[in-house]
């Protein structure tokens, strides 16, 4: 059975992900938040004792996110995506506008995420002058 156009962009997401060979794909959450012409997405790896953010590739990976986005049909469209991946599998789930609080603004949103997917580990994200930096 040939494959839908959503599920063409769900493996060539993953295979964005999987070109990060520095670190290994298990344990890897991809968040994003969708809307139209706005795409905003974060990769964080689980490091054991620490999660480490990953700079994405925002022309491919947020270009493969807006299309998947516009593959979807009807007017209830999701906002955000989680794509965890784990023990040789993935995880894929889409977050609907109201499924969410007034609350959930990017960055606490994008927060509560990460820790749902990883728990109290802190968060390694290096700084604009290289520097790392952890975030509890």
């Amino acid at each position: 059975m040939p494959k839908t156009e959503t599920e063409k962009l769900i493996e060539y997401i993953g295979q964005l992900l999987a070109e990060d060979a520095e670190y290994p794909m298990n344990g890897t959450l991809l968040y994003a938040q969708v809307d139209r012409n706005y795409v905003s997405p974060s990769i964080f790896k689980d490091r054991g004792n620490h999660i480490l953010y990953r700079e994405p590739d925002l022309d491919r990976l947020g270009d493969a996110l807006l299309d998947l986005w516009e593959a979807q049909r009807g007017e209830h469209r999701w906002a955000e995506v989680q794509y965890f991946v784990r023990d040789g599998g993935f995880e894929l789930a889409f977050v609907y506008p109201d499924e969410l609080g007034p609350d959930d603004v990017s960055l606490g949103r994008r927060a509560k995420v990460v820790k749902e997917y990883f728990g109290d580990k802190p968060v390694l994200y290096t700084g604009p002058d290289g520097e790392d930096v952890f975030v509890y």
